[in-house]
């Protein structure tokens, strides 16, 4: 079945609905007072779902982050429509595609004269924030404070961008961020609800721990990926023809160490990614401790109860995962991110949903929480129904993914494609005009490519047809 458009779906539900009617939740159903509920809105930066415990990861623990998972939604089949962090940041503002936002690549600026969540929540009375990672280049509007990171910040004494005028900070960069969220939340005054956008940096390449984290790892060796040394034998150029492998493109910047010529491929493959992916879980850890540091204060203060808390990521990112590290393709760790969502009063503590969610749905879904009406461009949908535990029949049942840059960073081609719950279909589309299909049901790991397989000849036509029609519903034009 197509996805369905807000259109569709306005024509389904009444022009005239605002949000509340449209979920069939009276205002503010998840508040113990009748207050529309506050939204704190976490967000790291390229932490893939399979680092969270509570997405069974085999590799770490995050027991702030499980708890909660445990206190509210697990999303399963949440995915972002662009792996890249400025396109990713654009979606979420907008609830709008890269080719409608403006933002398809890493050094494309954001208009802020674009209408934006925090615009839309400003007007429907909420206070707004934003603290911590940016990178849209222009300064942030619709915000009634904002202090942001210059570029993708330092993991030690980073600078802010605070008013306008840079401004060094002593410490870690994901505590400062964490104190700055505590510090706007106390010195706010008057009863309005506040939309707060908490934007971490960690784990962003490359990556540097706290002291406390320091040592954390040092006598364990971390298990290897399932695909740590796929040939991609069954794939086409965009796959084989990359510059993110973690044998050839992790540097001694990266892995903080000169490592021995006296190792084979194999051997420095296993090297070059236990010293990596330490690092990275050691950044997620200190990320895992200031969620919880959040939490803490939301309970202390007496915000629990009206707060709703989501945590996600930009995008999804390679662990050693077919040899890799960085994001960008349309590859499940890369386009899975994680979503949990905690709402009092709506969401029973410990669910899960593997609806198909996107990132493309937040800003949509957070203006239905405040009982404001959804502005008919926008193309996302709001996922509100599917915290409650109804999941709408109409429900997308595929997802349009598309990656712009070309090559851009690590070579990665321009490329789009369709998930469905069984079925992968991508099409690379700059200098090479390649397809590959994949199989989740049977291949998880995509490995095989199956698009030139004569007994898939139906399948491709009928995911193609509906490839084009997703194209046309989000109006994509060219390649």
């Amino acid at each position: 079945m197509p996805t369905n458009t807000r259109r569709d779906f306005l024509k389904v539900v009444g022009l005239g609905a605002l949000s509340a009617s449209l979920s069939g939740f009276p205002l503010s159903a998840g508040s113990e007072d009748g207050k529309r509920p506050n939204i704190l809105f976490i967000m790291s930066d390229d932490h893939a779902a399979h680092a969270l415990s509570c997405y069974g990861s085999r590799i770490n623990r995050t027991p702030n982050l499980d708890r909660l998972a445990s206190e509210g939604m697990r999303f399963g089949n949440c995915f972002c429509t662009n792996s890249l962090g400025a396109p990713s940041r654009a979606v979420i503002l907008t609830g709008k595609y890269s080719h409608i936002n403006g933002v398809i690549a890493s050094n494309t600026a954001f208009d802020g004269s674009r209408q934006t969540v925090a615009k839309l929540l400003q007007k429907a009375g909420y206070e707004t924030a934003l603290i911590g990672k940016w990178l849209l280049r222009k300064k942030p509007t619709g915000f009634d404070h904002w202090e942001t990171l210059l570029g993708h910040g330092s993991y030690h004494n980073p600078l802010f961008n605070v008013g306008g005028k840079k401004t060094p900070h002593e410490g870690y960069v994901t505590d400062i961020i964490t104190d700055k969220t505590i510090a706007w939340l106390d010195q706010r005054q008057g009863d309005r609800p506040f939309f707060l956008m908490c934007h971490h940096a960690a784990p962003h390449r490359n990556w540097q721990s706290d002291e406390k984290h320091a040592s954390m790892y040092d006598k364990d060796s971390i298990p290897l990926p399932d695909t740590l040394f796929d040939d991609y034998s069954t794939r086409c150029r965009g796959a084989s023809e990359q510059n993110m492998k973690i044998l050839d493109n992790l540097t001694v910047r990266d892995v903080k160490s000169e490592w021995s010529d006296d190792l084979n491929e194999r051997k420095l493959t296993i090297w070059k990614y236990q010293r990596f992916i330490k690092d990275y879980l050691r950044c997620v850890a200190s990320v895992d401790d200031n969620v919880g540091r959040l939490l803490d204060y939301l309970d202390e203060k007496g915000l629990s109860g009206n707060t709703i808390v989501v945590y996600t990521s930009d995008q999804g990112y390679f662990l050693g995962d077919h040899g890799w590290f960085e994001k960008r393709f349309m590859y499940e760790e890369s386009i899975r991110i994680p979503l949990l969502i905690r709402y009092p009063g709506v969401v029973k503590p410990g669910s899960e949903s593997d609806s198909f969610v996107m990132n493309l749905d937040f800003a949509e879904t957070f203006i239905e929480c405040a009982g404001a009406g959804i502005p008919i461009d926008m193309q996302g949908r709001s996922f509100l129904p599917i915290l409650s535990g109804r999941t709408p029949s109409n429900w997308r049942t595929s997802i349009y993914y598309h990656y712009h840059e070309s090559p851009g960073n690590f070579g990665v081609r321009s490329h789009y494609g369709i998930r469905t719950g069984r079925h992968k279909l991508i099409h690379f589309c700059s200098d090479i005009d390649d397809w590959e299909l994949f199989d989740l049901e049977k291949d998880p790991h995509e490995l095989n490519n199956i698009y030139a397989d004569p007994e898939n000849t139906g399948l491709v036509a009928e995911l193609k047809a509906e490839l084009d029609d997703l194209r046309k519903r989000y109006k994509v034009s060219g390649r």
